[in-house]
């Protein structure tokens, strides 16, 4: 058993009852948070969910990182499939209480993964070219929507970390941003959530130059003029379920 599963006192319930079906290694993860009205972001949830906010304000968040050693359970690696690049835009929401994260987009720079992950977990996936690669002492991020998506979505950014790493403080916005287990997402009428698990977040802080950032292009690009929040991790190992439908 993985050392992840002796971690489970941060998690808001319980782990599923059912095996998990996919493991992953998240690398270079950084996660960019800004705050925004929560009347801008409630526009664009489906009406079953609800908007979640720490201290009345609500988040967006964009979380960029590089996927190596992705595996079905059971099966050994495919080949070309087991790494790629992502890039998620993702807010808060609860549904029956019950705390997720909501996406409203996620890039990624194979089509295989995009195609798979739309048909197998419902998620809004678009396929972008993708460049990331380490560049003195941080990383550099590039993603660019392809010509075909009407939705002409770019980011750039590079970033580095900035402190030793730490555990956020229960109760801290530090917190209640990172420890989400599960997602939440909709077709017509119904609710499906898709479950993960990894170990407790350890992060650092971090900085980064954004030099383009068109994604999220439903929001006022005044959203984006606050300082953002940064969490770096240089690696986390995530356990996933297959999606379920909620009654």
């Amino acid at each position: 058993m993985h050392r992840a599963f002796t971690e489970v006192e941060q998690r808001p319930f319980p782990l599923p009852s059912f095996p998990w079906v996919m493991t992953q290694e998240w690398e270079h993860l950084l996660m960019i948070h800004w705050p925004v009205t929560a009347s801008l972001l409630k526009k664009q949830i489906p009406e079953q969910l609800e908007l979640d906010t720490f201290e009345k304000t609500a988040w967006i968040s964009y979380v960029l990182f590089q996927v190596n050693d992705a595996k079905i359970r059971s099966l050994p690696k495919i080949p070309y499939l087991h790494s790629f690049i992502e890039l998620n835009v993702r807010t808060y929401v609860t549904y029956k209480g019950k705390p997720g994260v909501y996406f409203f987009s996620l890039d990624a720079n194979k089509r295989p993964i995009v195609f798979a992950a739309k048909i197998g977990a419902l998620l809004p996936y678009r396929f972008a070219d993708i460049a990331f690669h380490q560049e003195n002492s941080g990383f550099c991020f590039k993603t660019k929507r392809k010509h075909s998506d009407r939705l002409k979505d770019n980011f750039e950014s590079y970033y580095r970390s900035t402190s030793d790493p730490f555990f956020p403080s229960p109760h801290s916005l530090d917190y209640w941003l990172l420890e989400r287990y599960c997602f939440w997402t909709t077709k017509g009428k119904w609710v499906f959530r898709g479950d993960i698990h990894h170990d407790k977040w350890k992060v650092t802080t971090a900085k980064a130059k954004i030099v383009e950032n068109t994604m999220a292009s439903f929001l006022p690009r005044s959203s984006f003029q606050t300082k953002p929040l940064l969490h770096y991790t240089s690696n986390k190992k995530v356990f996933a379920w297959p999606i379920k439908h909620v009654k």
